[in-house]
């Protein structure tokens, strides 16, 4: 992982490139905790060789599992990072187009970069923080 500050005025801004083999929840996670994020944007494009998305099933209160494995482009990602009981939370949505032109999209819970992925994130000056929230199981943001 390689990153460059550009941008220190009001927001920091960043870009975040990740090279082939590693792991993208990971390293976005490693980058949060070395930087003390505490409310972040970022959003990406690239590609992966493999990838575990997830759909959040309400009945069980956890995410079904949607395994990836082949090489597909990163079409987005979009995401946030806050605290959620004073931990860094990464919260990412993720659309894969594979090479028949199909897409898949869902929560992205871990991906193999093959061979780069881009990331700009920018840093806020608030933070945010998430509470469970008891009706659908999930950590939420709360304002």
């Amino acid at each position: 992982m390689k990153y460059k500050l550009l941008n220190t005025d009001a927001q920091k801004t960043f870009a975040i490139i990740l090279s082939s083999g590693e792991e993208a929840m990971q390293c976005l996670q490693s980058f949060a905790k070395e930087q003390k994020l505490k409310a972040s944007q970022f959003n990406a494009i690239g590609a992966f060789s493999k990838a575990t998305l997830g759909f959040f099933d309400f009945k069980i209160k956890d995410y079904a599992k949607i395994e990836i494995n082949e090489q597909v482009e990163v079409l987005n990602i979009a995401g946030d990072i806050s605290l959620y009981k004073n931990e860094i939370k990464i919260h990412a949505h993720v659309v894969l187009g594979k090479k028949d032109g199909t897409a898949h999209g869902g929560h992205l819970l871990k991906a193999i970069v093959h061979p780069t992925l881009e990331i700009i994130l920018t840093e806020s000056q608030a933070y945010l923080c998430r509470e469970l929230d008891n009706n659908s199981g999930l950590p939420l943001i709360k304002i």
